[in-house]
């Protein structure tokens, strides 16, 4: 009797074991593709961008960029604000944010990135040459890097 609970004891542990494996292999994250040419170099997967040079965020699974309306309500666009269509998207600094409604915590990320301002040190996907930026040979995105900043 002792020897078939331990068999199925190790069974169970073992059944355990490789659920939790799989679950591990099903949560890893990948979205090289969807980044833009402009984004930093470095990331497997991005959630968004923020832009302290300008206080804008950009949502990379939708491509869209988020920004605070004269009324102070947050809204997504395909581009950038009017007043910030000439805007350099290649030599601006952006922080990774890996969290839901990074926007939402705009107050934050506004003192605590503050010190980026202004920075223009950051190796930027288009000019990488990692085989993992790599779309049939080029760099995915816009080539000016000005406005709408689609890529």
């Amino acid at each position: 009797m002792k020897k078939i609970i331990f068999c199925v004891a190790i069974i169970f542990s073992a059944a355990a074991f490789n659920n939790t494996s799989a679950q591990v292999r099903l949560n890893v994250n990948v979205n090289l593709g969807s980044q833009p040419n402009w984004g930093p170099t470095g990331y497997d997967y991005v959630d968004y961008y923020y832009l302290p040079d300008i206080e804008t965020y950009y949502y990379v699974p939708k491509k869209k960029f988020v920004h605070l309306n004269p009324a102070g309500k947050w809204v997504f666009s395909n581009g950038l604000p009017h007043a910030y269509s000439g805007y350099n998207l290649y030599t601006g600094y952006k922080v990774v944010i890996n969290e839901p409604n990074a926007y939402k915590y705009h107050k934050t990320h506004k003192v605590k990135y503050v010190g980026y301002k202004g920075n223009r040190s950051q190796a930027i996907i288009k000019n990488s040459n990692e085989a993992k930026y790599k779309r049939n040979g080029q760099n995915n995105g816009n080539r000016n890097g000005k406005g709408k900043g689609k890529n």
